[in-house]
């Protein structure tokens, strides 16, 4: 799928998974100074309870995206695309061009990279666990630590201003709620088997 470049062809792919409504108030948005505090809580929360591991990178996103639909109020969408640094993709997929959902129950684990969208604002917790992976790809490691420093726990930015920090995030697919249940689903047996 092509790279989407504005605000209005993402805004087509959420009315393709979530109706025009949902496209209309995601286009809309602008997140208050009251909106960045509770994701910033929220984030907090969430990253406790996941074990620091790059492996569960998409299902501590996807329970971030969950619980800020619920705390925060704002239209929240989870989006997965490639995540490129300077040019170079970092972590890319390709869907399945049968138009099956790469993120139902029993699909096999997708490559590629999943991130919060908050209207034009990119959400993104996993990125921090990444560059910590012993098999993380060195140009992201290198410049999350870099550019970021090694003790980080969230990004937020404006979508189009992630590039001046070199990161670019290019959405192909907005997750629907059953995509997103399956993954809520495995994510939630994680954090229980993670208390027992």
């Amino acid at each position: 799928m092509p790279a989407l470049n504005d605000l209005a062809q993402l805004g087509q792919r959420v009315a393709a998974t979530h109706g025009w409504a949902a496209a209309r108030a995601f286009k809309a948005y602008t997140w208050s100074e009251q909106d960045q505090a509770g994701i910033a809580a929220c984030a907090s929360d969430i990253l406790k309870l996941f074990p620091p591991s790059a492996d569960n990178a998409s299902l501590l996103t996807a329970t971030l995206a969950f619980q800020l639909q619920r705390r925060v109020g704002a239209p929240i969408y989870l989006v997965a695309g490639t995540l490129s640094v300077g040019g170079v993709a970092v972590r890319s997929g390709r869907f399945p061009s049968d138009g099956s959902s790469p993120f139902a129950a029993g699909a096999p684990a997708w490559p590629g990279h999943l991130w919060i969208m908050a209207g034009p604002n990119v959400i993104d917790a996993a990125i921090f666990r990444l560059a910590n992976s012993p098999d993380c790809p060195p140009v992201l490691a290198r410049h999350v630590h870099s550019v970021f420093g090694p003790d980080k726990g969230l990004y937020a930015d404006h979508w189009r201003q992630s590039r001046r920090q070199g990161l670019e995030y290019d959405p192909q697919y907005v997750l629907s709620q059953p995509d997103m249940d399956a993954l809520l689903a495995t994510a939630y047996g994680l954090i229980n088997d993670s208390k027992a």
